[in-house]
């Protein structure tokens, strides 16, 4: 059975890699870690754009955040300590990565970890709107 997709109307010309991004995206949503984003809109025009994902229990060397071929992507590792003996263990050492496709233009400023709360910050500036005219030659 074949799968049709929206991308594959004729006149989505170059959308392939869009496709393949969004599939691979949904293959790896999982709900952990929790995440919030925000959206502001600037008075000039511009979006700037807030991740915040709960992180407890992470330290800054345990995550990576990497922005790539316009994907954002925020992992974490934490490391089992071999000398520590639990009781009752609760809070798994658990490690995840959580993909964000990004626009073109797209960028990301910074990324801060404080009380638990990993916070990435991204831009996208206001793109002026380009149209030119494209000279029809004869053969």
């Amino acid at each position: 059975m074949s799968r049709i997709s929206v991308f594959s109307a004729p006149f989505l010309l170059g959308f392939d890699s869009f496709e393949e991004r969004i599939d691979r995206l949904a293959r790896s949503a999982d709900g952990y870690p929790p995440y919030n984003i925000e959206r502001t809109v600037g008075e000039d025009g511009s979006e700037r754009f807030i991740i915040s994902i709960a992180v407890a229990g992470f330290s800054q060397s345990e995550l990576e955040v990497m922005n790539e071929d316009n994907q954002l992507n925020v992992r974490g590792k934490q490391k089992d300590e071999p000398g520590r003996e639990f009781l009752h263990r609760g809070i798994a050492a658990r490690q995840f990565q959580r993909t964000f496709l990004l626009a073109d233009g797209m960028i990301v400023k910074d990324a801060t970890l404080s009380h638990g709360m990993l916070v990435i910050a991204l831009e996208r500036p206001r793109a002026p709107k380009l149209a030119r005219r494209i000279d029809i030659r004869s053969l």
